[in-house]
């Protein structure tokens, strides 16, 4: 009986709630594509800390367009939730867009926001004062991301290859506290956390990405989905991008301490990575996508990078690089600008 009555009375409440659930107006907010948020991820990177000022001065909504900004303590993660379907967009660099598509990801860069003229390092301990030094030791980086990459372009020069060092693959934070805590002899690291590892006793720069002229380009990533489907948001993102460096060339202490802040260290020491870091130009990103014989051009740095990713064994194949590049949301931007 006791059953019957609580069946009874769970009859009664389903029906209530469907009939209120029919009667209740529809809300405003549309489950259309253009009112979902899309997903971007940002990391730990001078040249894409000035989304956080995107998205504090509201310069996403002042463009039209509704971005869920998702921050990244690890640069691999932002890799992988988007290759996971986790996210619609990332910041990365060519190098691991490349492994990506190759792994099989479509995915698709529009925008370049910046060269590494100097941030990324491998930092050696007291001791060590050339590649060839390095020989036997026990080096850390985080594995096929852009300081394993810069590892191995130093290595080459030197006549080296990864199996000549000990390597030990840790994430970028890890590896700088490894190094510092004495635990490696050597680091490669992107700044902020170059700062952390010089923090150690003794401790040199022993090459940079400033010996390696646009090897390590950065990116705006995007799904080919997004593109697709929603086109005129990633347009959107594009403008945003430019709207905020128009910001911060207007208000650079404000932009520095947003920066900063993001980034867990002090203003000047923030603005000691400008010259580590060259944030592209609208200019300098249209010439970026035009074809070339050197590394300022994209197509051509892929495919020096594709195959040199292939001849150290990052990737397995070099994958279709017709399709990685799409210019036409920097150049719908440039022709706005002259209209």
């Amino acid at each position: 009986m006791r059953i019957r009555n609580l069946l009874s009375l769970f009859t009664v409440f389903l029906l209530s709630f469907i009939i209120a659930v029919s009667c209740t107006p529809s809300p405003q907010t549309s489950t259309s594509n253009n009112s979902t948020a899309i997903q971007l991820g940002f990391s730990a990177w001078p040249g894409w800390f000035p989304w956080q000022v995107a998205q504090e001065q509201k310069l996403f909504a002042a463009n039209k367009v509704n971005v869920d900004l998702k921050w990244f303590d690890g640069y691999l993660d932002s890799i992988n939730a988007l290759r996971a379907g986790q996210l619609n967009a990332n910041t990365q660099t060519l190098n691991d867009t490349i492994s990506s598509v190759a792994a099989g990801s479509d995915q698709v860069i529009v925008l370049v926001n910046d060269n590494s003229t100097g941030n990324d390092k491998i930092i050696v301990r007291e001791g060590i004062n050339s590649i060839a030094d390095l020989k036997g030791k026990k080096v850390a980086a985080e594995e096929g991301t852009v300081d394993h990459f810069l590892l191995l372009l130093g290595l080459k020069k030197a006549g080296l290859t990864q199996a000549d060092i000990q390597f030990q693959p840790l994430e970028t934070g890890a590896a700088a506290a490894a190094f510092v805590a004495g635990q490696v002899d050597a680091v490669g690291v992107f700044a902020p956390f170059t700062t952390r590892a010089l923090s150690r006793p003794g401790s040199k720069e022993l090459f940079s990405s400033k010996d390696f002229p646009g090897a390590i380009p950065d990116h705006l990533v995007v799904t080919r989905q997004l593109i697709n489907e929603r086109p005129q948001d990633v347009q959107s993102l594009v403008n945003t991008w430019f709207a905020t460096l128009d910001f911060m060339k207007a208000n650079p202490e404000k932009a520095y301490e947003i920066m900063a802040k993001r980034a867990g260290v002090s203003v000047a020491e923030y603005k000691d990575y400008d010259a580590g870091t060259k944030i592209f130009s609208l200019q300098e990103n249209l010439q970026a996508f035009s074809p070339g014989k050197d590394m300022k051009s994209l197509s051509y740095a892929a495919g020096e990078i594709s195959k040199f990713l292939v001849e150290t064994g990052l990737i397995k194949q070099a994958p279709n690089l017709n399709q990685i590049f799409d210019d036409r949301f920097v150049k719908a931007y440039a022709a706005k600008q002259k209209s």
